[in-house]
């Protein structure tokens, strides 16, 4: 067992999709334009004598993040600027904030890797800055070009304390935090797109020690959760190797190298202070009311933990299922239309089955099939042509035992292929299940006249003979009898 204990703390850059960037009117495109240099002005690339002007949606979505984070929004609040140079950032300067951040001193709470007792993260703060252009490196030039299509796009930064201890919990956190943003519908936070942008700050301590006497060591720009998990993992290790040789670790940037999967020294990290932190002089402070934050309040939607226990209190569904489908809010909200169409279906009488049953067969063929489907196609469900009523139908079938669970893979693939309508589905395929027992009790006796031996042995107490046979009910019905209904009728005939 090792001397020493990781500190970690998180920075996570969040692009917000408004229509307009940060401080200027124009198109905010995330970046993401095929085009260099088309939404840009002279704010945005910082011409002499322009004026920012700060957008109300982007602070209003910041507030709304730190309220869905259990964090305390700042009466007064102030834009800073932070000075440094970098090509691809055309003021020479970045307007940010810095000691009075709209949102602090919030909390999130993810699953704890080493308990059943979720592990609280504190986040220190939440603030509101423009994002800087980015430089494109041509293949075999000896220079670079600026595309300042990303200058001034509304970047949100979140900082953590220091309470994470590995790189699963790492990870963990920053899915719920994409998973929030998503649902607040403020950004995408495509960590691929570069929406979503994280860092760590990581220093290890020796038992008994001060929690903070390690060494902080940033690695930056980590693109994906397997990155992040594999980049502090490895970090872990390299610094506790460097230590138990008595080697000193430096404070510095890092950067990860996925073909040799391992951090690699970028530069010496730079203090708050290298910055020259001042007050952004033409922008006003800030000021909120109680009544404006209680608005924002009452226009948060129900955020995934609360939706997360109101399924498995309301559906009584399993907690592995529920975390599948409020992974994404569209596939959470497709649901529930498809258990509204249920209903809809059992108070018009066509529909006459336990109301349980059909919700969790729905939830069942959603998580295993539809996202099977969902997955190999790379699709999201807003694009998927199977309608809720639809799918309610399907289910309906199946509640009803009228196909069998072999034939709802055929008649669901074919509905995603087309969007067709299931009962039309299963008639042209002929996928109907028998559940007539007249008809069963004849495939029944031709099976019991063929299998004797297999009578025989179940009659003397080998259980695993009645599944034979219900095999074999099923075979001479080319998979269309109901199983359940053929395993009754065969124990009458057994006794």
């Amino acid at each position: 067992m090792s001397k020493y204990t990781p500190v970690i703390g998180m920075e996570i850059h969040v692009e917000l999709k408004t229509n307009s960037k940060m401080f200027c009117d124009s198109k905010n495109g995330l970046g993401l334009e095929e085009e260099p240099n088309v939404n840009i002005c002279p704010v945005c690339t910082g011409q002499p004598g322009t004026l920012p002007v700060p957008n109300q949606k982007a602070i209003e979505f910041v507030q709304k993040a730190g309220l869905a984070l259990n964090c305390q929004l700042r009466e007064v609040s102030k834009f800073d600027r932070k000075n440094y140079f970098y090509p691809d950032l055309p003021k020479g300067y970045q307007i940010s904030q810095y000691d009075q951040p709209l949102c602090q001193n919030g909390v999130l709470e993810i699953p704890n890797p080493k308990s059943k007792i979720q592990k609280k993260i504190s986040i220190t703060r939440i603030h509101l800055e423009e994002d800087t252009g980015k430089l494109v490196h041509p293949k075999g030039a000896s220079y670079s070009l600026v595309d300042f299509n990303r200058a001034g796009v509304p970047l949100m930064e979140l900082v953590t304390e220091p309470d994470i201890e590995s790189g699963k919990e790492a990870r963990l956190f920053c899915q719920k935090i994409q998973q929030i943003f998503r649902y607040l519908e403020i950004s995408e936070a495509d960590m691929e797109r570069g929406q979503m942008r994280c860092e760590v700050n990581i220093s290890l301590y020796k038992k008994g020690e001060d929690k903070l006497s390690g060494t902080k060591v940033e690695i930056k720009n980590l693109n994906s959760f397997r990155v992040v998990e594999k980049s502090i993992d490895y970090e872990i290790e390299r610094q506790k190797a460097a230590l138990e040789n008595g080697e000193k670790i430096i404070q510095e940037t890092r950067g990860w190298d996925e073909n040799r999967g391992e951090t690699v020294s970028q530069r010496k990290k730079e203090s708050a202070h290298d910055y020259r932190y001042f007050p952004e002089p033409d922008i006003p402070t800030l000021r909120f009311t109680q009544e404006y934050v209680e608005d924002l309040m009452k226009k948060l939607p129900e955020l995934p933990d609360a939706k997360r226990k109101r399924f498995i209190d309301e559906y009584n569904l399993s907690s592995e299922n529920v975390d599948v489908i409020i992974s994404d809010k569209n596939l959470a909200a497709y649901f529930e239309q498809v258990v509204s169409e249920v209903q809809e279906k059992m108070n018009c009488g066509e529909l006459n089955v336990d109301k349980k049953k059909c919700v969790k067969l729905a939830a069942n063929y959603m998580v295993s099939e539809l996202q099977k489907h969902l997955i190999e196609h790379k699709e999201t469900i807003d694009k998927v042509k199977i309608t809720p009523e639809n799918y309610a139908e399907l289910v309906g079938f199946v509640a009803e035992g009228k196909i069998s669970s072999t034939a709802v893979q055929t008649v669901l693939e074919e509905m995603y292929r087309t969007g067709g309508d299931p009962s039309q589905i299963i008639e042209e395929k002929n996928l109907l299940q028998v559940s007539d027992e007249k008809h069963l009790e004849e495939i029944i006796g031709k099976v019991l006249g063929e299998h004797s031996k297999s009578v025989e042995d179940y009659k003397s107490g080998k259980e695993n003979a009645l599944q034979f046979l219900v095999g074999q009910v099923m075979k001479e019905s080319k998979g269309k009898a109901n199983p359940q209904i053929a395993r009754e009728l065969l124990e009458k005939k057994l006794k």
